[in-house]
């Protein structure tokens, strides 16, 4: 029903390119404007009915499920890394967040904590879904990541056994963290349905601009043909330290990265197996330093040894 609606979506956006933009190209060619700019623009541009609809749908899940499934999470037990990842590859705002502060309190294992880093999908599958000739991607990633975190969160757990507490968590502490946009993960009013997606919206139109001005200027002046051939054991260990950041930047990043065929498919997933979002943040902020060490270091070995794999066979 999603792909359905963006099709459509597509077809209207298409039809409506070449009165809306058409103008925009004659006016660049008189002010002398690099065309890589003004595609930049456009492409930019038509990504924000696709990701408007996008974002209101996730809030809606998020507003009315996010409750329902932190509890599952936390009354998961021996099943709390495949729950952990199921939950994760649903592109809700701050999972990742409350899966750190709910670790941070001992109550679910680092098994799923790793589990939860590992398929969450941050910008990914909405930016995906933006560029409906691309959605197809969107099973792959998110099938691999999904079976990585499962598979890891289950080893983790069994090669390193951890207590959990049996305590009540205190939920004031955990909703009064921040996802993005400097988005509250308590619930509020219904009036955020429309708020939040409408500023999300616009955040990251900000950073895929940005981005695809980036990607654009390098493919038109800079010759990066050596790393995108040569780089095929490369990338994914670049991809992975850069998939660290804690930024939903990121994602958008190495995903328009791969949509642009600038970087291998294996070192995209590297790059998205690390993006923990905001999560290590808060990991930093609320646990253990070495112990947060530990956990980086263990993402970061999953991720580049996933990429490398996936390079090595495709």
């Amino acid at each position: 029903m999603l792909i359905s609606i963006l099709e459509k979506i597509n077809g209207l956006n298409e039809s409506l390119n070449d009165f809306i933009f058409a103008p925009l190209y004659t006016l660049a060619d008189k002010l002398s404007i690099s065309d890589w700019i003004v595609d930049a623009f456009i492409d930019s541009i038509s990504l924000i009915p696709f990701l408007f609809v996008v974002f209101v749908l996730i809030e809606l899940v998020e507003f009315y499920y996010a409750d329902k499934i932190n509890s599952l999470l936390k009354g998961a037990g021996k099943g709390s890394a495949a729950i952990g990842a199921l939950a994760a590859i649903i592109p809700q705002c701050g999972f990742s967040v409350i899966a750190s502060s709910l670790y941070a309190k001992r109550i679910i294992t680092r098994g799923c904590l790793i589990a939860v880093y590992l398929a969450t999908s941050d910008e990914t599958i909405p930016i995906l879904l933006a560029t409906p000739s691309k959605a197809y991607l969107i099973v792959p990633i998110v099938g691999i990541k999904l079976l990585i975190g499962i598979l890891a969160g289950y080893l983790i757990d069994f090669a390193i056994p951890q207590k959990t507490e049996n305590t009540q968590n205190n939920e004031e502490e955990i909703i009064a963290e921040e996802g993005c946009c400097k988005h509250g993960l308590e619930h509020g009013h219904k009036r955020e349905l429309l708020i939040h997606p409408v500023i999300h919206t616009a955040n990251v139109f900000i950073f895929v601009l940005i981005i695809t001005l980036i990607i654009n200027y390098c493919l038109t002046n800079v010759t990066i043909t050596d790393f995108i051939q040569g780089g095929k054991y490369i990338q994914p260990v670049i991809a992975s330290f850069v998939g660290l950041i804690p930024n939903c930047a990121i994602s958008i990043g190495i995903t328009m990265m791969l949509i642009k065929g600038t970087i291998s498919f294996g070192a995209a997933m590297s790059g998205l197996l690390s993006n923990a979002g905001l999560g290590l943040l808060v990991l930093l902020k609320n646990n253990d330093f070495k112990d947060t060490v530990k956990i980086i270091a263990i993402l970061l070995i999953i991720s580049i040894l996933s990429g490398l794999a996936i390079n090595f066979v495709s």
